[in-house]
């Protein structure tokens, strides 16, 4: 049930509600609402936690732990591994934007927001807005871990800054995969398990540990069209290697794609449940 806002004489308030669907309002309303979600990352630097943390200690058990039988020596390895950890990170990092819309309907928090005289759709887009700022985050604190524990890059810092915005680009798409499955399922337990069940087999059959060709015939020919090893290899071309990036242009065909057919669902979807 939506909310209708009122005016003095009791009927509908149709000025206000024009306001709400105005672009500038709607710009301002969804920045509002980006503000809220990451001061409450603020106040709970937990949340973090998918985005920075994890990662590093994928990175730890790999490089020190097993890099010296997966590849020729740790260094080396690490090389390797790196780009595809930033991949790796910004998949865990998307998987709390489902979770989050999901706990804000089983609280009642959309039932405020309804209340308010705010773009409907600014709920949604400021929660992807915040999930790609954190995003944003972990990924500079981890290219900083990186650095610390030995990793190199030859690459110009306009090269750089294109494997972090595609890394970003990834994450952005899959916040929206994230969202459509939390405002599908009614159990915020479900939404969690829903999520690693569609992520894991996407980032470990790629090209994330290890190079595809050593795979077996049927895994590898999944991991070949696989988005996911795409972005992984395009993101360690731009960083380590040279100026040919051939897996570029079929990752953003991907991350495109994912954007638009998965945006759309999730404003569908957002809509059906308020």
């Amino acid at each position: 049930m939506t909310a209708t806002l009122l005016g003095p004489t009791g009927a509908p308030d149709r000025a206000a509600e024009r306001t709400r669907t105005r672009s500038p309002a709607v710009l301002r309303h969804s920045l509002a609402i980006t503000r809220r979600n990451l001061v409450q990352v603020r106040n709970d630097p937990a949340q973090l936690v998918d985005a920075v943390v994890m990662p590093m200690v994928i990175t730890l058990v790999f490089v020190y732990l097993l890099g010296g039988a997966i590849s020729h020596g740790q260094h080396g390895y690490l090389q390797y591994l790196m780009p595809g950890i930033m991949v790796q990170a910004a998949g865990f990092a998307a998987q709390p934007t489902g979770l989050g819309l999901n706990l804000d309907f089983s609280k009642g928090v959309m039932d405020r927001f309804r209340a308010l005289p705010i773009a409907r759709s600014a709920v949604l887009t400021g929660r992807v807005l915040a999930d790609t700022c954190r995003i944003l985050l972990g990924q500079f604190v981890l290219i900083a871990f990186a650095l610390a524990i030995g990793f190199r890059t030859d690459a110009d810092p306009l090269r750089v800054i294109g494997a972090v915005a595609l890394v970003l680009l990834y994450g952005a798409a899959l916040t929206w995969v994230s969202a459509v499955v939390g405002l599908s399922v009614r159990n915020p337990q479900t939404v969690q398990s829903v999520g690693f069940l569609w992520m894991m087999p996407l980032q470990f059959a790629s090209s994330l540990f290890v190079p595809t060709a050593t795979l077996p015939g049927w895994l590898r020919t999944f991991a070949q069209v696989n988005p996911v090893t795409h972005v992984i290899n395009a993101t360690r071309s731009l960083l380590t290697e040279g100026a040919a990036v051939p897996d570029l242009p079929i990752a953003l065909a991907w991350l495109v794609g994912l954007i638009v057919v998965f945006a759309p669902l999730a404003v569908w979807q957002y809509r059906r449940r308020t």
